[in-house]
């Protein structure tokens, strides 16, 4: 596997520290991860990909392919700023290109899965579909995250990608019912196994206490020692 599409069952659920920890378990191999579309953010503020970097280490490469500076999706964001979109052949041809000089090149969406980059309804499963790449979801702990995550299987599925597995984005130190139980129903949701639970607050970890929690957050699957807990 050497391109890995990071989508998300929302927005503000934890894709960024998941693609972080995700590239911090890679340690010792070449990565790069690629934000085709950045909104929200002024030029010069740090984004997510500069983010990633931060948290999982200098092997990291952050390449960020477009900025708008409105928090809204892309394709909105683009046409509101009079700004080209970024589209789904863009975002497969640099992916494409970084994986010539990269070991593992992770594309980090903004949003959920069917967001659109352009108007002409673009959106990162195409740019999925045309890498031919395996999709992680990211999705969050608690209730209404069963829902959410089946449509974005359903999604994947009636477009031939592969959803190679699903990691919560946030676990609460103390998880409440709900959250507990969908530990054991998300894979049924999904159709996927789950690959980790990345804690709560791991984003505000210096770099070097992320990237040292990292693989006891995710799956071998991902590179990681985490196993599914006992409810």
């Amino acid at each position: 596997m050497t391109i890995l599409v990071v989508t998300g069952t929302g927005t503000e659920i934890g894709k960024t520290v998941v693609t972080a920890a995700v590239a911090a378990a890679a340690r010792g191999r070449r990565v790069a991860v690629l934000k085709p579309a950045q909104t929200g953010l002024a030029p010069g503020e740090p984004g997510d990909a500069a983010e990633v970097a931060r948290l999982a280490g200098g092997h990291v490469t952050p390449v960020e392919l477009a900025r708008f500076p409105e928090p809204l999706a892309p394709a909105t964001a683009a046409r509101r700023a009079g700004m080209a979109p970024v589209r789904p052949h863009e975002v497969a041809e640099a992916a494409e290109k970084l994986a010539t000089e990269h070991d593992l090149v992770l594309v980090e969406g903004a949003g959920g899965l069917l967001v659109r980059f352009d108007d002409e309804g673009g959106t990162l499963a195409d740019a999925a579909r045309l890498l031919s790449a395996p999709v992680l979801v990211v999705a969050p702990a608690g209730l209404g995250t069963l829902n959410a995550t089946a449509l974005t299987a359903e999604a994947l599925r009636a477009r031939g990608l592969e959803c190679l597995g699903v990691v919560v984005g946030s676990m609460p130190d103390r998880p409440d019912l709900a959250s507990r139980c969908n530990i054991e129903d998300l894979p049924v949701a999904a159709g996927a196994p789950l690959l980790g639970a990345v804690p709560a607050g791991a984003g505000a970890l210096a770099g070097a206490d992320f990237a040292a929690g990292a693989t006891g957050w995710l799956a071998p699957g991902l590179g990681g020692t985490w196993t599914v807990p006992s409810l």
